[in-house]
């Protein structure tokens, strides 16, 4: 009886012991802020900052916003609370008079075979105001570059400013700083150049100029220090390794897909021999005349025959090309057939600068839908986008349209840094985390961050905003460099917690 006493004895001194470790091992330190200050935070930025997400800003997005969930954490270490411009439901985009506005559509979803938009119409009103419900902490706004966050009235050219600016000619800044900011996160820039990129360098939404930016930046990040507050700061990636340019291929017309067009409720073998026949067809009829027009002036590797067995490329127009449109046409009226003589001005209009793309070209994502489909020719046999009608600079980011948008991203990096460095503010080098991402993979929390379209973990469904989950990941890393500039100690989310793809329903 003796001996099982002190074996129970010892029994319970062991559990005690062991109950003690575990105790000692899920105890963890508090959170405590270092250096910062945040009792206020708030955040200005852009789409990236608002939450937009699937091409349309709506309440799941919003809450899932990277500064959202550091507003969550900040509030372990005194922090405030974090007020959003909600929108009015998870439909996403606009509605006036009960109509969804044109521009504004709802939110993108994955269908099972490619992104669709829900269907229903928006409940948010584009006219009307929310701004007796604020102030709001997250200033971030969709589509607002570096100059237009202290750009007065603003919210009059932008309605999702619009709808919570405090007045018509308030500023992003101005209203951003009426609260007394302890602290800060600022993501601003990556618009300077995404809209040049997205048009396809057509000249429509140029890239911000150099001196523009740079006093556009450090005005911001100069007036948001000026009461003391601190700060986190981001870089921009270079846009052209996103989806939205990654995802279309150089060459995807094959025989196959011009069957599916030519014969859509055919059998494969009906639809692969019609594309075959599209493709004779069209090398007798355009490519080789158009070759042997061009040979003329050493310039027929502008156009190459298409093979019937093998994936050919989109025929497109390149603005850097020497144009040679009239050569073209008086080439094809000194040429004595009949055909070519008829087509000659069509031919010099439609050709002078068109070549087929190579693989240093990017594709916009847009322009999926409409390869194969009407261009608007007057010349009905020469009438297919792509193939037998050159795409549109608006569709296609040519090498020297490449290089345009890495040299504004590099200068603008370096101010980025530089006001950084200038100002002891917390660092996050986010486009090192996206080159990584789109050169093999970037991993975290348990997850491969990918550039991959749809389930690369990184992207929404409109190839260029991040997931929940990569909104997660960037909350991370701003923490981690708020860690090591602040002396605080926040630990990182749980990157589970936040899903890749919101469904066509959200609960």
């Amino acid at each position: 009886m003796k001996n099982n006493f002190k074996w129970l004895l010892f029994a319970s001194v062991a559990i005690v012991a062991c109950s003690d470790e575990v105790e000692e091992k899920v105890v963890e330190a508090p959170i405590t802020p270092g250096s910062a200050n945040f009792t206020t935070y708030v955040a200005l930025g852009n789409s990236l900052t608002a939450g937009f997400s699937d091409n349309a800003l709506f309440i799941k997005g919003q809450e899932n916003s990277f500064p959202n969930i550091l507003a969550t954490e900040f509030a372990k270490a005194g922090g405030g609370d974090f007020k959003i411009p909600f929108m009015a439901d998870n439909l996403g985009g606009f509605q006036s008079g009960g109509v969804q506005v044109p521009g504004f559509g709802t939110r993108l979803f994955f269908n099972g075979s490619g992104p669709q938009n829900v269907p229903g119409v928006p409940t948010t009103n584009i006219t009307a105001s929310i701004a007796a419900q604020g102030p709001y902490n997250n200033m971030g706004v969709p589509g607002a570059k570096s100059f237009h966050l202290a750009f007065p009235g603003y919210g009059t050219l932008n309605p999702y400013f619009g709808r919570f600016a405090s007045s018509a000619t308030a500023t992003v800044l101005g209203d951003a700083m009426a609260q007394n900011p302890t602290f800060f996160s600022l993501w601003i820039g990556n618009n300077d150049v995404l809209g040049f990129a997205t048009t396809g360098g057509d000249g429509t939404n140029p890239i911000t100029d150099q001196t523009t930016f740079d006093q556009a930046y450090n005005n911001l990040v100069t007036t948001l220090v000026s009461g003391g507050a601190k700060g986190v700061i981001a870089n921009i990636p270079n846009v052209t390794s996103i989806p939205y340019f990654r995802t279309v291929p150089y060459n995807p017309i094959t025989a196959l897909s011009l069957g599916r067009g030519l014969v859509p409720n055919g059998t494969q073998e009906q639809q692969i021999a019609a594309g075959t026949a599209a493709i004779y067809q069209l090398n007798s009829s355009l490519l080789a005349p158009l070759r042997q027009i061009l040979s003329l002036f050493g310039q027929e590797d502008r156009i190459v025959l298409y093979n019937a067995n093998s994936s050919n490329p989109l025929l497109i127009v390149d603005e850097d090309l020497t144009n040679l449109s009239a050569q073209i046409t008086g080439a094809a009226q000194a040429s004595g057939v009949p055909q070519l003589v008829a087509l000659a001005p069509f031919l010099g209009q439609a050709y002078g600068q068109a070549r087929h793309a190579k693989q240093t070209d990017l594709v916009c994502l847009p322009t999926s839908s409409i390869i194969g489909t009407s261009a608007g020719s007057p010349v009905p046999d020469l009438n297919r986008f792509g193939v037998s009608f050159p795409l549109q600079d608006v569709h296609i980011l040519i090498p020297s349209e490449q290089t345009a948008v890495l040299n504004a991203t590099t200068a603008f990096n370096n101010t980025i840094r530089a006001a950084a460095e200038a100002n002891g503010l917390a660092f996050v080098d986010a486009n090192a985390i996206v080159t990584q991402i789109a050169s093999g993979g970037y991993q975290s929390g348990g997850f491969l961050f990918k550039s991959d379209f749809i389930f690369g973990n990184t992207f929404s469904l409109d190839g260029v905003h991040l997931s929940p989950r990569a909104n997660g990941l960037v909350a991370n890393k701003m923490i981690e460099a708020i860690n090591a500039t602040y002396g605080s100690n926040f630990r990182p989310v749980r990157l589970s917690a936040y899903p890749i793809l919101y469904g066509v329903t959200i609960p």
